[in-house]
């Protein structure tokens, strides 16, 4: 019943009777991320062997992905944000005046702003209509979050895909919210994107970019790098063209941000101790919890009850929500606001007693 950490709570250097209740936003730094530093340094300074062990590792780290993601290390491509790579998408497409994309109306900003951007599509947005009557044979795109940043909410991906099938447009999946603590099959997608630096326990600068290379096997951006066109064994010759790698790490036009990448390295080898199935059922049992004794205090969510149908946070509404947030810190309840609500995100590290800190916290707040 998660009554006690999955993860010691000394790996994180977290003092007691501090409730951190915010992977959404920032989770606490793994201590061990010190020696990924030294390794990096290590490394940065050994000439041309050190930066034979950097492509190592990140190739090291892109196999850790694909098998958390279910899919093949080639899948596996690396930008510097969720952002950045879905921009990548938005500019590949040959669009056409009537071409539009689908999403949910409180989608997360790096998936939607890529594509309204240059109004180079019709945006339309899902409401209480019936899906279908949504998209058309000019639906080029349906982007959605494995889990809502703003609410918690946990789409029907099948039923996505369907969708986008009927009318051959791509799905696209943000998995940001879900990386780290939900199992994955990225295939269900056209691609995909993860930020490092929420429950994958890493840092800012690298994200994950999943190419269905078998579903778009076509796939080609339009731009590149140095990193992104495949080696020859001589000179370059621009008159014939750049031939572009064959897999995903075409997304990866310049360096990746290699000491970001040692973090993840190292954040990813610490996860692996845990099964993702076990750290899904840890962190929901706290989510329910939580949601159970919300509704006990009269304090309504807006987070879906099936734990089925949501992520590992809870949402509050409130126009108060940063005041509040500031109030509760002061009582040792890290959460997070913004956007009208109190996020509350749990992982490994937490347990049912940060259920209790968070109500004592709360509820004198609300009142």
């Amino acid at each position: 019943m998660s009554n006690a950490p999955l993860f010691p709570r000394a790996d994180f250097g977290l003092p007691e009777g501090i409730a951190h209740v915010c992977a959404g936003g920032e989770p606490p730094f793994l201590l061990r991320h010190a020696h990924a530093f030294a390794a990096y340094a290590r490394d940065k300074g050994e000439g041309l062997p050190g930066r034979t062990k950097q492509e190592a590792e990140v190739e090291r780290v892109r196999a850790s992905l694909a098998r958390r993601w279910s899919c093949e290390t080639g899948d596996i491509g690396l930008v510097s944000s969720v952002a950045e790579g879905v921009s990548m998408l938005a500019e590949s497409i040959d669009w056409r005046s009537g071409d539009n994309v689908l999403f949910e109306p409180d989608e997360y900003p790096s998936v939607v702003a890529p594509f309204m951007a240059g109004g180079r599509a019709e945006i339309r947005f899902k409401d209480s209509a019936n899906l279908a009557d949504l998209v058309d044979a000019r639906t080029r795109v349906i982007g959605a979050s494995a889990a809502s940043y703003l609410n918690g909410a946990r789409p029907d991906l099948h039923l996505l895909r369907k969708l986008a099938d009927s009318v051959g447009a791509w799905l696209v999946v943000d998995y940001t919210q879900a990386a780290g603590w939900l199992p994955i099959d990225a295939r269900i997608a056209d691609f995909a994107f993860a930020a490092s630096y929420k429950w994958q326990l890493g840092t800012t600068g690298i994200a994950t970019a999943f190419w269905n290379r078998e579903r778009q096997p076509g796939w080609v951006p339009s731009s590149a790098g140095w990193n992104s066109i495949a080696p020859g064994p001589g000179r370059l010759d621009y008159n014939a063209g750049i031939p572009l790698v064959a897999d995903a790490m075409r997304f990866c036009r310049g360096n990746p941000a290699h000491l970001p990448l040692y973090v993840l390295g190292s954040a990813l080898d610490y996860l692996d101790q845990w099964e993702t199935p076990a750290v899904q059922r840890h962190v929901q049992a706290l989510t329910v919890a939580l949601l159970e004794r919300l509704e006990a205090a009269g304090i309504p969510t807006i987070t879906p009850r099936d734990p089925a149908a949501h992520g590992a946070s809870v949402c509050v509404a409130t126009p108060d929500a940063n005041a509040m947030v500031v109030a509760m810190g002061e009582k040792g309840v890290l959460a997070w606001g913004g956007r009208g609500r109190i996020r509350f995100s749990f992982h490994g590290y937490n347990a049912m007693d940060d259920v209790s800190r968070i109500m004592d916290a709360l509820v004198p707040a609300w009142g």
